[in-house]
């Protein structure tokens, strides 16, 4: 008797249908991205640090590799470790996973790193000089990214660094090296003067100092340290975290550029009017460059109501219209007074030029060399939104014969703001203008235009690709809302027009030629 073979409904089928064409587009998006390239990296790093950690040091000069089984187990260690390191930047920072420089650099980093600490570990007595590694890292980290993703993966990376000083790991290292590092990270928020990085090395190393002296008493019981040797290990542990501090200072230019970040020092550099190209505005465009200074001041406000970075909402707001620097005078801030050149031109015509300033911002940025954190204020700072005025003149002129005008012709080609800051600076910028278009203004009719504008743009969806919750985005509107009536505070009327004629000469100043 044969096996009848199960009758399966049609819903099923299709459901299983849809469920395998589902994996198989997950499977071929993956591996169309860049996830196996690093995937890759990750391997060539595993195999990297195992080909370090067993070389035997242990008769230097001479080299040899350790027992087979001790670099199959010291394997295992490694593989565990970086696999742990791994899933812990997939699940906090997974976009350094899909930028593939940033997963190189990161790589190449620790596997430097291990190599110093090896070398550096020749001696028995250098071993206390790898709580510089261990520092560098979470100082780099920290700069590169944020403090608790430097503590988690500097933590990965000292476990990797105790098997580089010896053949076995010592809980006496680990714990100086982690006391560095916790040091480091919560002392380093941001980088705003050029001793920051020093006072930084300054505290890490008394805490490195401490930890060491007051473990090398604890061991000094069943070793027989010396006072000597415990001040030998204390000493050289905190030197080198000073040196480390010094030496970052020297390499952070180049940390940024491989990193493609920019610290709070470097943005107030470019926040400094002398820059070239912020002085290049000024001259060119000045009503932009006005408008900009202001969106600064507002924009910088709100991020601090919601704990943003303030300072980069301001830096990026000066440069987020710079592609206004090719055609001035077809923005409004810039007539001064001058037709509109716009009265000449089609609704077509006239919205290329208008979405065409956030193209020619990111070629002017690129020429001066603007870093990327700056870049994106150009690219999101309008999103995806309408050019509603240019939109509704061509709905008019639009004549009975002709196709209907095409929203997504008059819509900005985006990006939408894909960070806190990015959005603040739309927000701002939306604002401004808005409130500027407007007369006899009142707190609470600021107020509503703000509210009414950030609803707008979280209904067309502008915030979508950004972590803002609706609490910081109440807060932002209550912080444009207190700047703006701020700067658009009343004044007590003059007894007479200031634009008006004299009606006698202004008789000269005794002492003085008329």
């Amino acid at each position: 008797m044969g096996l009848k073979k199960k009758k399966i409904s049609v819903r099923r089928q299709r459901l299983r249908e849809n469920l395998s064409a589902e994996r198989f587009s997950r499977l071929t998006d993956a591996l169309n991205s860049t996830l196996p390239l690093a995937l890759a990296v990750l391997l060539l790093f595993i195999a990297g640090t195992i080909i370090l950690l067993s070389i035997d040091t242990t008769f230097w000069p001479r080299l040899r590799w350790r027992p087979v089984q001790e670099i199959f187990a010291l394997g295992a260690i490694v593989v565990l470790v970086c696999v742990g390191a791994a899933l812990y930047i997939h699940h906090y920072l997974y976009r350094i996973l899909i930028r593939p420089t940033r997963t190189i650099a990161l790589a190449g980093l620790f596997l430097l790193l291990l190599v110093l600490t090896r070398i550096g570990s020749l001696y028995p007595e250098w071993i206390y000089l790898a709580t510089g590694s261990a520092v560098s890292s979470a100082i780099i980290l920290t700069i590169a990214y944020n403090q608790r993703f430097a503590i988690g993966l500097t933590l990965f990376y000292c476990i990797l660094a105790c098997f580089a000083v010896g053949r076995i790991a010592t809980v006496e290292l680990f714990l100086t090296m982690m006391a560095g590092v916790v040091t480091c990270c919560y002392s380093l928020r941001e980088i705003r003067t050029r001793m920051k990085l020093i006072e930084v090395s300054m505290m890490a190393a008394i805490a490195v100092g401490v930890t060491a002296a007051a473990l090398g008493v604890i061991q000094s019981a069943t070793e027989h340290l010396s006072v000597n040797d415990i001040s030998i290990r204390a000493g050289s542990a905190a030197a080198v975290t000073v040196a480390v501090g010094l030496v970052i200072q020297g390499f952070l230019p180049i940390i940024e550029k491989i990193f493609g970040i920019a610290t709070s020092m470097t943005l107030m550099d470019y926040s400094d009017a002398n820059q070239p190209l912020l002085r290049k505005l000024a001259m060119d465009a000045p009503g932009t460059f006005s408008h900009s200074l202001l969106i600064g001041s507002i924009a910088e406000a709100a991020a601090e109501s919601i704990g943003a970075n303030g300072l980069l909402c301001r830096v990026g707001s000066y440069y987020h219209d710079i592609g206004k620097i090719n055609k001035p005078s077809y923005f409004v801030e810039n007539e001064m007074g001058s037709a509109n050149r716009h009265e000449q031109l089609s609704p077509a015509m006239s919205q290329l030029i208008i979405i065409g300033h956030v193209k020619d911002g990111i070629e002017v940025a690129k020429e001066y060399g603007l870093p990327a954190v700056l870049r994106q204020f150009i690219e999101t700072h309008h999103g995806t939104t309408l050019i509603e005025y240019f939109y509704h003149e061509a709905m008019k002129k639009q004549g009975d014969k002709e196709a209907p005008v095409s929203e997504s012709e008059f819509r900005y080609p985006g990006p939408r703001p894909r960070t806190k800051e990015a959005a603040i600076v739309m927000l701002s910028d939306t604002v401004e203008g808005a409130v500027r278009s407007m007369k006899e203004l009142t707190p609470t009719r600021v107020e509503v235009i703000v509210h009414n504008m950030a609803m707008k743009r979280l209904q067309d969806g502008q915030f979508d690709e950004c972590d803002l919750t609706l609490r910081e985005l109440s807060a932002i509107e209550a912080s444009i809302s207190k700047t703006l009536a701020a700067h658009h505070h009343g004044r007590i009327a003059y007894p007479k027009s200031p634009d008006e004629p004299l009606d006698k000469p202004v008789s000269p100043q005794p002492g003085k030629k008329s």
